[in-house]
């Protein structure tokens, strides 16, 4: 029995199936793949979701229109069930046919068997490892300076590879400078940039578009534009566009590979270890997210608006921002001796015109 490209099941006639359980199986699993491509999920995630239900026939020796949630709950053991709900959810819908056609051969239809009360949930918005932070104001700088360090210190040697070390310093500081994905940065080009009309001195340099930002699941990357904020950053950028760019390629990608490509993010991975772990021996938790994390978190110890904050980093909801910020004690110190002297401040003048 065929299925549309959208996953929808059509009757071509009555013809007798040898082994119709197993057949309808595959017909089923063949029209949830197509219903998949189209809401563009990768080939690799949809492989993987096929094996999981797959398994869970094997191991359950039952068929979907014969589910029930102790199967379910018997089966279920980690988060990968998650998958056979969607299955379920796909060939329970009666917009695609398939509980006509099991009503046909079998008698009954499939249904929704995975609940909430018996799949694991996500119960946090933050999945990321706890260990991960931003880095310190000192230890930004102190980084920095050693990127710095490394290309004067190559280039004056008379080796190799003193530009490709230029231009991981300039892609560590702009990541930092407009709280930047690795995927985002890779992607930048010349033609990005474009002047800020309320921020006359940052000149050409004002505004960045971002066009592959990270994308919700089904769609094309998310663009969005950022500000830039720090006097420091169009210099960087000009020196580099001078200096730098135009020796390793002559296109538009601003950070271009020794090759012409784009830099792969283990390229700059590698390098950004070896600075924190084995020159400067930083403390851990950091990685290359680190400089969007401490993009957020200066921003926010330094007074700038969180909506300002939220709307750079691109995310939806505040919340998801907060995540990012990890603000120091010193900042929370002097968060709350603001509010203290605020508030005293407040009562000594009250009882000032009191006594007046």
């Amino acid at each position: 029995m065929p299925v549309d490209r959208s996953g929808r099941v059509y009757v071509v006639g009555s013809v007798p199936l040898l082994h119709p359980e197993a057949q309808t199986v595959e017909e089923m699993l063949e029209g949830w793949r197509n219903q998949q491509l189209c809401r563009n999920l990768h080939h690799e995630t949809i492989a993987g979701r096929i094996r999981i239900v797959e398994r869970f026939v094997e191991v359950t020796n039952e068929f979907p229109w014969t589910w029930t949630p102790a199967m379910a709950e018997e089966f279920f053991s980690d988060l990968r069930a998650i998958h056979r709900r969607k299955l379920c959810s796909y060939v329970s819908h009666p917009d695609y046919g398939w509980d006509r056609v099991c009503e046909q051969r079998f008698g009954t239809h499939p249904a929704q068997v995975f609940f909430e009360w018996n799949t694991a949930t996500h119960v946090q918005d933050n999945e990321q490892s706890p260990e991960k932070r931003a880095f310190t104001k000192a230890e930004l700088q102190d980084f920095f300076d050693h990127a710095d360090d490394q290309v004067a210190l190559i280039a004056a040697s008379g080796r190799k590879g003193w530009l490709p070390a230029y231009r991981d310093a300039v892609m560590f500081k702009i990541a930092y400078s407009y709280g930047l994905r690795c995927n985002e940065i890779r992607h930048l080009q010349t033609v990005d940039f474009s002047r800020n009309p309320r921020g006359r001195e940052f000149g050409r340099y004002g505004v960045v578009q971002i066009r592959y930002g990270k994308a919700k699941k089904g769609s094309p990357p998310k663009r969005r534009s950022v500000l830039t904020v720090f006097d420091w950053t169009p210099e960087v950028i000009g020196d580099w566009l001078v200096h730098g760019q135009p020796c390793m390629d002559d296109g538009i990608d601003l950070f271009p590979s020794e090759k012409g490509a784009l830099v792969a993010e283990r390229t700059l991975l590698r390098r950004f270890r070896r600075y924190c772990d084995d020159d400067l021996q930083l403390p851990g938790g950091l990685d290359l997210h680190s400089l969007r994390r401490s993009y957020a978190t200066h921003l926010i110890e330094d007074g700038w608006d969180a909506k300002f904050v939220q709307d750079q980093l691109g995310h939806e909801h505040a919340s998801t921002t907060s995540l990012y910020t990890c603000v120091s004690s010193d900042f929370r110190t002097r968060t709350l001796r603001r509010a203290l002297d605020t508030t005293i401040n407040e009562a000594l003048s009250f009882d000032g015109e009191e006594s007046s």
